[in-house]
């Protein structure tokens, strides 16, 4: 294999001025510049082979066979959602030397004149979007890079759907260009904003929208809209949450999500993690969706089906909590079995013995290691001018998990 080092040399916004010394003596002493146009149009003087960068496969065999000094050009710092990524995946380390320049995000937050350091970067650049959102929503201040597909109204017309709108908007386009220019909005000031496809979106949090001051993890069961109080107690519902043991980027399936109490805190606990709330009760439905858009519940999805068909679409989950099976309680665990990540858990709570009966039968059947909880809680009423407890029925929480104990 070629022992040859393999030069990426980053471009800044002002072009030849922006390279350092020592990366101008690499490309000068260079045999091959491999770019986009625009960079190559930089060196038109440049004495050694041109080529265009194009298709990514046949610049990496280029590159693992070549004898010769080699300068890959990127813009800003190749290692910032650039061609650093990939090549660092296929080729030694040890061959390569990367040279880093301006980015484009960090002088559009010095012109905008605010600070980076605390920042998010994301992009959408020839990517899906729903992973970018399930970032930005979870985040104060996010730089995007974006294409001429997810474009700025594209993500803001996302992030309205998922009730995050209370966002300052800086559409920075044409960074370097004659044509450079920053525009300051709002959400929906981009809806309808047309702009040109080079352009860095930064958005920065400044209020949450219809959202009072309600805590992470214990709201009141009165402030959830439900149907005749049907809704996981709150004390019940603390102890569900601790049995998920949930961590910050997981996949949940809420399946009976109801009110949708456990699917809320749940998002509240972990930002960044992706919650689906399996309900098809229209009654419930009303609810689920007041409560989530009440409490902006952005990364929680609503999925109208019955369990367990309607999880055929959605990605495997980490955790999964079954708060209702409408009968269908063994259709529902061979369901989740098949699907449920390798160090998943699975959280059903229980209010009758046949419930709990058969829910360790059937988990103990496919193999999972079952714990139950019995949950008895008694809060005081008053009672004339004295107080007394008042006791719930128990509620048995099970978990279950594949594994010893």
């Amino acid at each position: 294999m070629a022992e040859q080092k393999i030069y990426l040399v980053g471009a800044g916004i002002e072009g030849w001025e922006g390279f350092g010394k020592q990366a101008l003596e690499v490309i000068d002493s260079a045999e091959v510049l491999i770019g986009h146009k625009r960079l190559l149009d930089i060196f038109p003087d440049f004495k050694g082979e041109k080529r265009l960068l194009e298709d990514l496969s046949i610049m990496l065999e280029h590159l693992k066979n070549t004898e010769k000094k080699t300068v890959v050009l990127g813009s800003g710092d190749p290692n910032f959602f650039g061609v650093a990524r990939f090549l660092l995946r296929n080729l030694p380390k040890e061959r390569i030397e990367i040279y880093p320049n301006v980015t484009s995000v960090q002088y559009a937050f010095a012109r905008i004149k605010e600070p980076w350091d605390d920042a998010t970067f994301v992009s959408v650049h020839g990517r899906g979007i729903k992973p970018a959102l399930d970032r930005i929503v979870a985040n104060e201040k996010i730089a995007i890079l974006t294409d001429s597909v997810n474009t700025p109204a594209v993500l803001a017309r996302e992030l309205i759907h998922r009730g995050a709108e209370g966002y300052e908007a800086w559409v920075c386009e044409d960074l370097g260009l004659a044509t450079e220019k920053f525009t300051k909005t709002d959400v929906r000031g981009l809806v309808d904003f047309k702009c040109s496809p080079l352009n860095i979106l930064i958005l920065i949090k400044t209020w949450e929208p219809n959202l009072e001051n309600y805590p992470m993890i214990g709201i009141r069961d009165d402030e959830f809209a439900t149907a005749k109080k049907l809704i996981t107690k709150e004390e019940v519902r603390a102890i569900t949450l601790g049995k998920l043991q949930l961590q910050d980027d997981l996949v949940m399936w809420d399946i009976g999500a109801g009110s949708g109490s456990v699917s809320i805190e749940a998002g509240n606990l972990m930002p960044n993690g992706r919650i689906f709330a399996l309900e098809k009760n229209p009654q419930y439905l009303t609810y689920l969706k007041e409560n989530l858009k009440k409490f902006v519940a952005r990364n929680v999805t609503v999925a109208e089906a019955y369990a367990p068909e309607g999880l055929e679409d959605l990605p495997d989950p980490d955790r999964v909590f079954i708060g209702g099976s409408g009968g269908m309680l063994e259709e529902i665990v061979e369901a989740v079995d098949k699907r449920l990540k390798p160090d998943g858990f699975i959280v059903l709570n229980a209010v009758t013995l046949d419930t709990l009966t058969k829910s360790v039968e059937f988990l103990e059947d496919h193999g999972y290691t079952v714990e139950v909880t019995c949950v008895n809680i008694s809060k005081t009423r008053s009672l004339t001018e004295y107080k007394m407890f008042a006791a719930h029925n128990p509620v048995y929480v099970i978990a279950a998990w594949k594994g010893e104990e």
